[in-house]
């Protein structure tokens, strides 16, 4: 992956080395008019830095037959308890509707990745659970997922690694703290 790293930057630097985004830089100096533009700067980065890992982990799991989508849903499953996990309960912690996680389970199943099974403690309710097939699936995919996001990560120490990871999830908390103040429900798991 060496050839990976040696392309050009679409980046410049500022005098102390950090990297910014000179179109992004740009467009927010217009819009803010003169003021401040690191904040929204950084904004944008976030969503660079995203739409970047979203664009790796999608084409990871559609090269292998599953949206990124799925592929969360099954590693979910792969660390939910034996018997199974509900719909609604995966609905809630990957933070999308119901509706969309029956969708996906649907995919899973008709892929022999997952099964509906009925819930013991409900017999109005269903269960899903991944199968054998579906933690083969995720032992082929563990390698080169850690491959990929090592080269994506090239260069971070661990401290620069639990930094990011805190500050992401800082903002997160900022952001729920946000719709809890203008009273919009559900907070950063939320999907519209």
């Amino acid at each position: 992956m060496k050839q990976v790293h040696n392309s050009q930057s679409k980046f410049d630097r500022d005098p102390d080395g950090s990297l910014f985004d000179p179109r992004v830089r740009s467009a927010m100096a217009l819009f803010t008019e003169g003021e401040t533009t690191l904040a929204l700067e950084s904004a944008g980065a976030i969503r660079s830095a995203f739409h970047a890992i979203e664009r790796l982990r999608a084409r990871g799991a559609e090269g292998r037959g599953l949206s990124a989508g799925a592929l969360d849903l099954l590693i979910r499953l792969s660390a939910g308890p034996e018997g199974g996990i509900s719909i609604g309960e995966l609905a809630q912690a990957a933070g999308v509707t119901s509706r969309n996680v029956t969708g996906l389970v649907d995919t899973l199943e008709r892929d022999g990745l997952a099964e509906r099974v009925p819930d013991g403690r409900d017999r109005r309710s269903v269960l899903a659970r991944i199968t054998p097939a579906g933690l083969e699936w995720l032992e082929a995919f563990r390698r080169p997922t850690q491959v990929a996001m090592a080269s994506v990560f090239r260069g971070f120490t661990p401290d620069e690694l639990t930094r990011l990871r805190h500050l992401c999830l800082l903002l997160v908390e900022n952001q729920d703290r946000l719709d809890q103040y203008l009273g919009r429900p559900g907070g950063a798991n939320a999907q519209p």
